[in-house]
């Protein structure tokens, strides 16, 4: 016999009942009753946390009430723990490393964390957030992602928790409810819950008797006994002087401006973007002649941009311009003869820009056409000993380039529909560098590798801000930063590249993410005046004096 099977009815099957003899005309279940729910599960989860290990798959079905007629009928019990995993060493006390599996998801589609959908490991802040899903679902007896169904169900489920704000999912529901779901998303991988507080969020909610209330929250008033209590509300730490917390998740994708910098030594580039088909040659052309090779491309509105330097250690270089993505028997044709792929680009109307090269570090190179972000496929070719060297999309296609002796000793993915602030920044601590990034309309790739030779200096930073960063290239210009790349970006997201002697890889989510350096010069600087009369980006005035920025020495 099952410990279940010794139990009572679970939350989904009291809720189920409800549903067919609606207990308000608003609510599925009395918001008291929901908000007892929660003081209780976040006490349990407290006590299942405190012995380092989440939960992974809350939902109704896990939580039982004790068998009907008997003193427990009213205390709630969490049940089914295959799903279980380690949040902490319990040699060393120290939190799991975070890493990210895109081909992994633990869990139940409908009440997972969004990290669990992006294959994150898991931590005490997914068993939170599936709980505020779990406690929506219950009062207001749907969730805004139920529906979806096929292949890639789980896909849009993600995208749309992503997309949801606190405001809308909850929408009628008291406040405390919509403050614990902002608190949950918005816990960072490793940090420590605030049980307490949680608890406090639903204590304005229920009855001051606990004998009376729906559910028994004997637990929860413990845990809310040991850090202060007074007439069974909580009491503030009078010392608190915690600030409000960045989030690390909004409702919908804010269009930005994402820039990476890398301090490299200083090198002539040369740049040109809103570049039309039939310009290409004569960009290249003239860049050949000055020594110049391209390092990257990107497309925005189907022009182009190209990045060409002199240092790139490449001995010639071929390209092609085709309606296919990508054209197979070209770069083929191109492999025969010792070119390498070492940037590509796809624009919106399928069309795509490949550039081949002589002269790299590759011994082998492979690539892949998808419909979704491969990562299956670039997992099986780690394991033979490629690593991603370039990406592109085209609309929702993507493009993965890997080529074997790419000078790193280790790559991850970081993949997300916002940008990944918190899954860089732990890469970062952990020696790895962007070295790559795409992205479709909704979703972003970074590449994240381990040079094999540490470089000397090793620093990396990014920079987001909400219009386009005049403002920061004016402060950062005496000390040598200069524009690197820039591109518009289609729909919500974009990159932009600058580079200078702290490089930066500022790139439209589209963008192919190399990292050259540069130093420019007036006669490198070449300024497509179309840009600037665009009025639709209404920033006439600050492009142009950026552009006359960007001419001196």
């Amino acid at each position: 016999m099952q410990v279940m099977d010794m139990l009572g009815p679970s939350l989904w099957d009291v809720w189920n009942n409800n549903s067919h003899s609606w207990v308000s005309a608003q609510y599925l279940m009395s918001v008291e009753m929901v908000a007892c729910i929660g003081i209780e599960a976040i006490s349990i989860l407290e006590k299942m946390h405190s012995k380092g290990y989440v939960h992974g798959d809350v939902k109704p079905e896990n939580f039982l009430l004790g068998p009907p007629g008997t003193p427990d009928e009213k205390k709630l019990f969490l049940v089914d723990l295959g799903l279980a995993t380690k949040w902490k060493d319990n040699g060393t006390g120290q939190h799991v490393e975070y890493d990210q599996r895109p081909d992994i998801f633990r869990g139940t589609v409908r009440y997972a964390s969004v990290h669990a959908h992006l294959g994150r490991t898991g931590s005490r802040r997914d068993d939170l957030e599936s709980l505020a899903y779990t406690l929506i679902f219950l009062l207001r007896g749907r969730l805004p992602w139920q529906g979806y169904q096929g292949e890639n169900k789980g896909f849009l489920v993600c995208k749309k928790k992503m997309a949801t704000s606190p405001e809308s999912l909850c929408g009628i529901c008291p406040q405390p409810f919509r403050h614990f779901v902002e608190y949950v998303v918005n816990l960072k991988f490793d940090e420590e819950p605030n049980y307490a507080k949680c608890i406090s969020l639903f204590d304005g909610i229920v009855g001051p008797n606990p004998d009376v209330r729906p559910i028994n929250t004997d637990g929860a008033q413990k845990l809310i006994y040991q850090v202060g209590q007074k007439r069974g509300r909580l009491i503030a730490d009078e010392n608190d002087d915690e600030q409000p917390k960045k989030k690390i998740r909004m409702g919908m994708p804010a269009t930005q401006w994402i820039s990476v910098y890398n301090a490299r030594r200083p090198m002539k580039q040369r740049y040109h973007y809103n570049v039309a088909d039939n310009r290409l040659l004569q960009h290249i052309q003239k860049g050949n002649e000055d020594g110049l090779f391209i390092s990257s491309v990107a497309s925005s509105s189907n022009l182009w941009a190209l990045i060409m330097d002199a240092g790139t250690g490449f001995t010639s270089q071929v390209y092609e311009l085709s309606h296919h993505f990508l054209h197979k028997e070209w770069i083929m044709e191109q492999w025969e003869r010792n070119f390498y792929i070492t940037a590509l680009a796809g624009a919106n109307n399928g069309s795509s820009l490949v550039i081949m090269s002589r002269g790299t570090q590759y011994a082998q190179q492979s690539y892949k056409v998808s419909d979704s972000f491969p990562f299956k496929w670039i997992n099986k070719k780690w394991k033979e000993g490629f690593y991603v060297t370039a990406m592109a999309t085209a609309g929702s296609r993507w493009a993965v380039v890997m080529s074997r002796n790419a000078g790193f000793s280790a790559q991850v993915v970081e993949l997300d529909f916002l940008y990944p602030s918190e899954g860089i920044h732990m890469r970062w601590d952990n020696g790895y560098r962007i070295t790559a990034t795409a992205a479709t309309w909704d979703q972003a790739a970074f590449i994240l590798s381990v040079p094999r030779r540490k470089p000397t200096d090793e620093t990396q930073e990014t920079l987001r801000t909400s219009a386009f960063p005049s403002q920061h290239v004016k402060v950062a210009s005496p000390s040598s930063l200069f524009l690197f790349e820039i591109v518009f970006p289609p729909a919500n997201q974009s990159f932009y590249r600058t580079n200078g002697p702290r490089t930066s890889t500022l790139l439209p989510f589209a963008m192919e993410g190399r990292c050259p350096e540069a130093r420019f010069s007036e006669q490198d600087i070449l300024i497509n005046k179309r840009w600037f009369d665009d009025k639709r980006w209404g920033i006439l005035n600050e492009a142009q004096n950026f552009a006359n920025l960007l001419t001196r020495n």
